[in-house]
């Protein structure tokens, strides 16, 4: 009778704290249906919702619909995603399997660069992006996931290739693999787990690294889903059900990509925590 009642207060009490996390979310679902006029009510719910919003809002330019967008914005985040995890592997493979000068060192300085604001870099990275023409394009958006997707990246891959026990290159060794051979048929598969951590982490952060994408991109054609929504508030009359709308949708690929990816991200993170 204890554990039974113990059991209902505790599914009580994280009902309650779920509700609790899940209230903005849906009070921001109730206020993409209201009227402007309505934000200010006490309702979470409006008594006639405005599904009208969500399709006004799709279709508030004259030129693009919301669709033109998200496409730019996947387009952008299938690059990131794809340099991030190619390169990042590459780079802790060879830290954390192969052997050369000054490993250490090397690997101490990609750690210290996560301690470096990225503030620092915005001005070099844009003047040298502006000197090459890039500026107005995905090239600075997309090409810096091509040189290692980022330290943390790296020093989670590193971390989990330490976990692999090296009996399994010796045993691929004997049999013939080359060093490359060893990262692509023993290695690159263990890191499944991990790798789609890496993913996961690169798709959302790139996804709401809005400040980059208002730096870089001017075209209102190459406009990503961050710099769409901003578009409504340089209007004069703001359609603030509609912007709602339009922002709550804007984040349900990355609410569907981790779900789709969410045991393999716990496994990554529990594993690659563990390991070491």
């Amino acid at each position: 009778m204890n554990s039974l009642r113990s059991k209902l207060t505790s599914h009580l009490y994280l009902t309650l704290f779920s509700f609790l996390m899940l209230y903005p979310v849906i009070w921001w679902a109730g206020a993409s249906l209201k009227k402007t006029e309505e934000l200010s009510l006490p309702t979470i719910w409006p008594s006639t919702p405005m599904w009208s919003n969500y399709w006004k809002g799709w279709h508030f330019s004259s030129e693009y619909t919301f669709a033109h967008f998200f496409g730019n914005t996947l387009l952008m985040e299938l690059g990131n995603v794809l340099g991030g995890v190619a390169t990042a592997a590459i780079v802790a493979y060879g830290f954390g399997r192969l052997n050369f000068k000054l490993r250490g060192f090397w690997f101490s300085i990609l750690l210290l660069t996560m301690m470096l604001p990225g503030q620092v870099t915005v001005v070099p990275q844009y003047i040298l992006f502006n000197k090459l023409g890039f500026v107005d394009s995905y090239v600075p958006l997309v090409l810096p996931h091509f040189f290692g997707g980022g330290a943390f990246f790296i020093f989670l891959l590193v971390q989990f290739i330490r976990g692999i026990p090296r009996d399994l290159d010796e045993a691929a060794t004997i049999d013939g693999a080359s060093v490359y051979g060893i990262f692509w048929r023993v290695v690159l598969p263990l890191l499944k787990p991990a790798l789609v951590t890496v993913a996961i982490f690169t798709f959302i952060w790139s996804w709401d690294d809005f400040f980059a994408q208002v730096l870089y991109l001017s075209s209102v054609d190459k406009f990503t889903v961050g710099l769409a929504l901003r578009m409504f508030i340089d209007q004069f009359d703001i359609q603030w059900g509609q912007l709602l709308a339009m922002s709550l949708l804007s984040i349900f690929p990355s609410v569907l990509i981790f779900f789709l990816a969410q045991k393999h991200f716990v496994e990554g993170i529990a594993t690659t925590g563990l390991k070491g």
